[in-house]
């Protein structure tokens, strides 16, 4: 099947029809409960324009802001009373600092996650969140800082192709520390091909897996992203990588995104249409984001 027989994803199609229809549903059931009390905003791969069909999510941050008590006096109260409100509705499961919201019924993904949290200062800028998991309860971030750092990078097609390739290969890293590596190690290859930006990454994937490491660009002291690349997710890495690369040598771009073209600028192109064209799959309700 070729690429650009399909629809672009950035130009809509049933998926994201669907998403925006569940997006709206689920900001109506925090205001019922909030009322205008949090400031609601998309975040994630959509709000950072790397949202492949493959593999998506609608991140729906709920921030009160830091003299607001109205949910909770606490962020552990917060996360709570935002989960039991949901909860009047959707199956939840808990994800981090997250929540992820599931349709009770047809027992579905409905692929959005509420991220509620409180402002450090006034009604806007960075947030503490509650942490669900791991040893600090809490974590400071900023969504603008993480949605610029990523959006405004100048290699979104490589993203979203490493995205898709990352599905393919049916590799654990999270989206955040993906996007993450990508940036930082096309940081002086935003001038080069896109099939150039590609091989680079995964030339370093494979030979440089133990020198892989990024931080938190909201808050690089404080957020330790360890855990989220460690030696079982660098091994992963490193072996797809090389794998990739081989058969790019034996059998070409083809075999990894489909039917391409052979001369260098119609396969660029080909594979820009793949990064937002790839028919959707049925996928699991555990996210990767």
């Amino acid at each position: 099947m070729r690429c650009c027989a399909t629809k672009h994803w950035v130009h809509g199609g049933p998926e994201l029809t669907e998403l925006q229809k569940h997006r709206k549903e689920v900001e109506q059931v925090l205001r019922d409960e909030f009322g205008d009390a949090p400031r609601i905003r998309e975040g994630g791969s959509k709000a950072k324009g790397t949202m492949i069909k493959e593999s998506y999510d609608l991140d729906l941050s709920s921030y009160f802001a830091h003299d607001d008590d109205s949910a909770g006096a606490t962020l552990e109260e917060i996360y709570d009373r935002t989960e039991s409100a949901l909860a009047k509705k959707y199956a939840t499961v808990s994800k981090g600092s997250a929540i992820r919201v599931r349709d009770p019924d047809q027992d579905a993904d409905l692929h959005v996650d509420v991220v509620p949290g409180r402002f450090v200062k006034g009604k806007d800028g960075d947030v503490f969140l509650h942490r669900t998991t791991g040893d600090k309860e809490r974590l400071k971030t900023n969504l603008d800082v993480h949605v610029a750092h990523v959006k405004e990078s100048g290699v979104i097609d490589a993203i979203r192709l490493m995205k898709l390739w990352r599905e393919r290969e049916k590799l654990q890293v999270k989206t955040f520390v993906l996007e993450l590596l990508v940036v930082k190690l096309l940081t002086d290859k935003k001038d080069a091909s896109l099939t150039d930006q590609l091989l680079h990454v995964w030339t370093e994937f494979r030979d440089h897996a133990g020198d892989l490491a990024v931080e938190d660009p909201a808050n690089p002291e404080g957020n330790d992203l360890s855990d989220l690349l460690n030696d079982e997710v660098r091994s992963q890495l490193s072996a797809a990588a090389g794998r990739t690369l081989g058969t790019i040598d034996q059998s070409g771009w083809q075999a990894v995104f489909g039917e391409v073209e052979e001369d260098e600028e119609g396969r660029i192109a080909a594979l820009k249409r793949i990064a937002v064209a790839t028919p959707s799959k049925t996928k699991p309700w555990a996210s990767r984001d």
